[in-house]
């Protein structure tokens, strides 16, 4: 990147703009955020595919289901797995009034499930709201959406933050 940039969206702009541009196919000029599927990789190799970021990376993200008829994501890696801290929390518009998105924050543990042991490593995961989501009393995301894209559509890409909690890069071995 070009001294002095420094990419720091905020939640509404990672949703309303880089999310949803993505899923309406509207290129950028300069195309900051890389699309990967992070759950082919442990967190620690991420940094250096990401681009853009010393402390946290930006990805466009395939979320692949666990079971073919369930809802639930699938966010295993080789060396561990992605466990969500809590509910999905709504992203208003600027103005307070429409819910443009949802963000869930995940920590990477190390092993398998019964077993894992909790990593620095965290998730930001952005999506754009589905109807069957169960949303706020505030109004539903604006319909810009072309209609031909489909709910299944928006449950397939995610746009992550990958970061550290205590802020210090390390490979791990």
């Amino acid at each position: 990147m070009l001294p002095g940039f420094r990419f720091h969206p905020t939640d509404e702009e990672l949703v309303g703009f880089y999310l949803k541009r993505k899923i309406q196919q509207k290129p950028l000029l300069i195309e900051l955020i890389k699309q990967i599927d992070i759950y082919k990789y442990d967190p620690w190799d991420l940094p250096k595919l990401g681009g853009t970021g010393e402390k946290e990376w930006y990805f466009y993200c395939p979320r692949d289901r666990k079971y073919r008829n369930s809802a639930r994501p699938n966010r295993v890696t080789g060396a561990g797995f992605w466990k969500a801290t809590g509910t999905d929390r709504p992203i208003y518009s600027s103005d307070g009034t429409k819910c443009i998105g949802l963000k869930k924050s995940l920590v990477f543990y190390k092993g398998r499930a019964a077993k894992g042991v909790k990593t620095d490593w965290m998730m930001h995961e952005f999506r754009l709201p589905s109807l069957n989501d169960p949303l706020p009393t505030k109004r539903l995301i604006d319909k810009p959406i072309p209609p031909n894209m489909t709910t299944f559509k928006f449950q397939n890409l995610a746009l992550v933050i990958m970061c550290l909690s205590n802020g210090v890069v390390m490979r791990e071995e």
